[in-house]
């Protein structure tokens, strides 16, 4: 058996995913970036045989995506998140023709054709205020887990506006509505409803059309999802697996290019 694999290095987080030749994610992991790159690709990519049970030797092509993608010294090649995303998406959601990828320092709104090609695309071009990072400084500010943050968010009542679109100066605005005297779960709806609008402006500049599938570590904000599925009018494809889509559209490009290494030594014997 040969597994392929996808490590996906973003700006917080690795993720790496082991697929076998059916394209079933058999090893996966989750890991700090850090301030060495390179470590966390490697590490990652160690966690992901060992929960997949698979020796390194097996895996026969590694394809490196994310901001740090040519930091994963140890893979073949790198791509693009843009087209890993779009390509995990639909492998995950057949449906899927919009795609809403939010990391912790970009935001990226992507339309895809069935089958996950790349049609068109679009980026936060306001710092990191429609991202993670925007969710981080507010915790920060109000002294509360990040962890903490969707469940708080989802018992406020009375959103505040959140006005700045630069993340340098979110914990100035949010320390300000606190000392207005506002409630710190009206504070963080209003945070999530400043970046879930940020977020459909994006998506609206490619389209919005087909299903909607959300990637990214924010998909595990609860509260992101609610209120962005509030502003579409729909629910987005999101599932325990969407933070790790980057890197299973790394692992399946990976896989295909086991496949056409194989059709490839096939025509040159001549079969």
């Amino acid at each position: 058996m040969t597994y392929a694999a996808g490590v996906d290095v973003g700006s917080t987080q690795t993720k790496a995913v082991i697929v076998d030749e059916d394209a079933t994610i058999v090893g996966r992991s989750l890991l700090p970036t850090g301030a060495n790159v390179v470590m966390a690709a490697e590490h990652a990519f160690q966690a992901a045989i060992r929960t997949g049970q698979v020796s390194e030797e097996e895996v026969g092509y590694v394809v490196g995506t994310g901001y740090g993608r040519y930091r994963v010294e140890f893979g073949d090649t790198q791509i693009t998140e843009i087209v890993c995303h779009a390509r995990g998406a639909a492998e995950m959601f057949p449906g899927t023709e919009t795609v809403l990828d939010m990391g912790g320092q970009d935001t990226k709104a992507i339309r895809i054709a069935k089958g996950g090609d790349v049609l068109d695309f679009c980026m936060n071009d306001k710092c990191a205020a429609g991202t993670g990072r925007f969710l981080q400084s507010a915790a920060a500010a109000l002294e509360i887990n990040l962890e903490e943050l969707g469940p708080t968010a989802l018992r406020g009542t009375r959103p505040v506006d959140i006005s700045t679109t630069c993340t340098v100066f979110a914990e100035s605005e949010v320390l300000s509505w606190l000392a207005k005297g506002k409630k710190m779960e009206d504070i963080l709806l209003g945070v999530h409803r400043s970046i879930a609008s940020r977020s459909f402006g994006l998506m609206r500049r490619v389209g919005i059309v087909g299903e909607v599938t959300f990637t990214g570590g924010v998909t595990r904000n609860e509260a992101m999802v609610v209120v962005l599925n509030e502003i579409l009018g729909t629910d987005m494809n999101v599932s325990e697996e969407s933070h790790y889509i980057g890197a299973l559209g790394a692992a399946l490009f990976a896989l295909e290019r086991i496949r056409h290494g194989r059709v490839a030594a096939l025509q040159e014997e001549g079969v």
